[in-house]
């Protein structure tokens, strides 16, 4: 048992070195979302740390195995949507995003509830849903030909 107990405390110091990346590539202005002031609260408060190269890394990003999850959502979550470079996504994979950012947000599977656990500020309220909603309509509309 002691020597069980030994070889588990081993592993999990040895994989604290197994680091994953955890950068914020620069954000240029000029490719950022532009949004109203109400819509850019909501998502930064939400959404930014995955999907924005302004991510909040917490202390316990810096812990294995945490860190190789937390590591994997943002960035699978800047691949899916990048805020910080929203202004130079294709305008049909645009459309789609924002289809899909109105369905979860609405079906409450963004943010992730895992997310929301250590960050309960991030729930949206049914009032931020519907802001979110009629933005990402509205910016449909701007694609629409």
């Amino acid at each position: 048992m002691k020597k069980a107990f030994l070889i588990i405390v081993a592993i999990l110091i040895l994989i604290q070195f197994i680091r994953p990346e955890r950068t914020n590539p620069s954000v240029d202005p000029a490719e950022a979302l532009q949004a109203p002031e109400e819509v850019v609260t909501i998502l930064r408060r939400s959404c930014y740390d995955c999907h924005s190269n302004e991510t909040k890394w917490p202390w316990y990003s810096n812990i294995a195995p945490m860190s190789w999850s937390i590591a994997s959502h943002v960035r699978e979550g800047r691949k899916a949507l990048n805020f910080s470079r929203y202004r130079t996504i294709d305008p049909k994979i645009k459309a789609k995003r924002l289809k899909r950012m109105i369905k979860t947000t609405r079906n409450g599977m963004m943010p992730l509830p895992s997310y929301l656990w250590l960050h309960k500020d991030a729930k949206l309220s049914p009032e931020e849903k519907q802001t979110i909603e009629a933005w990402a309509e509205s910016e449909l509309q701007k694609l629409q030909p």
